[in-house]
């Protein structure tokens, strides 16, 4: 039987871009050489995309592989992509990546790919949507109000009363539609909003603000196989600085991460992991996914944060989670792309 071909697609163009190419480069070393071929496709700034060969790959950065691009690299079409992959493997993380755009793309060219469809990839970036979607379901999300950047513009003052009379100090105020904490900032006083919030305006129209939480962070894969729906693992998480920002997350030393958790206690490990599916479930997930939240210091769980993907650096929770569950990197990523298969095969019309 000939291999599949697998395009990782990798790089892009949000602010998430180094860490795509993290993650597109470990599924790139892990795919199963007996099974797939590993296609490398680069996206770059604008949007075009590339066939690169592992030289790029293991480049360090983005803007690196962009440099070698005129003369290392084929430069495709969209179209050619069916010509050139029989599968998607979505490295992208960001806008364009993760929030329905390359989902669309792919279901117009009848390519299958990993992660949900186009609706529920845009439910997993818009924080104020997927609030108000989980909350109908019953589900503890954080006291949160959206500030548009045109009304701030027409009402700087009004809008900071208001947030003065609804939170107490600290809170937070984060671009809807932004990953990796990129644009999060914790305003601790009165003097701080105005900042704050033009900060996060940087990246998207509208910031979500939102109520500090006291407790234990976690994380939560979530896969989809055989129709049945189910937690991976739970990841307690300490971050080094006073929330979890990007140098957290990325950077080598900065955050302990405990799998299975050290302080939240097993009975409330497993009623974690039961609303980590509900909210998976309830925001139409499919294929995997990556709930965040909260066990806070009163005993209630608080979803924060639900990714429709997840980072797949070596260090990922992804890959964490996988290995207490037994699992080597190549295993969990060929169940991801069988499993992936399977839901396309049974769709009706675009990915739901």
């Amino acid at each position: 039987m000939s291999k599949l071909r697998v395009g990782i697609i990798l790089g892009g163009m949000s602010s998430e871009k180094e860490v795509s190419l993290n993650s597109g480069r470990n599924v790139y070393d892990n795919l199963d050489p007996e099974l797939y071929e590993g296609v490398p496709i680069f996206m770059d700034a604008s949007g075009a995309l590339w066939i690169i060969p592992w030289s790029l790959i293991s480049q360090n950065t983005t803007i690196d592989i962009s440099e070698h691009l005129p003369t290392k690299a084929k430069r495709i079409s969209y179209e050619d992509l069916t010509e050139l992959i029989d599968f998607a493997f979505i490295s992208l993380h960001g806008k364009y990546g993760d929030d329905g755009c390359i989902q669309g793309l792919l279901e117009i060219l009848d390519i299958p790919y990993t992660g949900p469809g186009v609706l529920a990839s845009a439910l997993g970036m818009d924080k104020h949507v997927q609030q108000l979607i989980l909350r109908s379901f019953g589900l503890d999300v954080p006291k949160s109000e959206i500030v548009h950047e045109k009304e701030w513009k027409k009402n700087q003052e009004e809008i900071k009363r208001s947030l003065i009379e609804k939170f107490s100090f600290p809170f937070f105020v984060k671009p809807i539609r932004e990953g990796s904490s990129v644009g999060v900032g914790k305003v601790k006083m009165e003097g701080e909003i105005e900042e704050k919030i033009n900060a996060a305006l940087k990246w998207d129209t509208a910031v979500l603000v939102e109520e500090f939480l006291e407790g234990i962070e976690f994380s939560c894969i979530i896969l989809e196989e055989d129709d049945e729906v189910f937690a991976l693992g739970l990841t307690e998480i300490h971050p080094q600085s006073e929330y979890y920002t990007y140098d957290d997350k990325y950077m080598p030393g900065r955050c302990r991460k405990f799998t299975p958790p050290k302080n939240i206690p097993p009975e409330m490990v497993e009623k974690i992991k039961k609303e980590a599916i509900a909210a998976f479930k309830a925001l139409g997930f499919r294929s995997y996914g990556r709930i965040d939240g909260f066990y806070l210091s009163d005993g209630r769980i608080c979803i924060t944060d639900p990714n429709s993907s997840s980072g797949m650096a070596p260090s990922s929770f992804f890959f964490e989670q996988a290995a207490c569950a037994g699992m080597l990197p190549s295993m969990i990523i060929s169940r991801l792309i069988q499993n992936a298969l399977k839901i396309h095969r049974n769709k009706q019309g675009p990915l739901v």
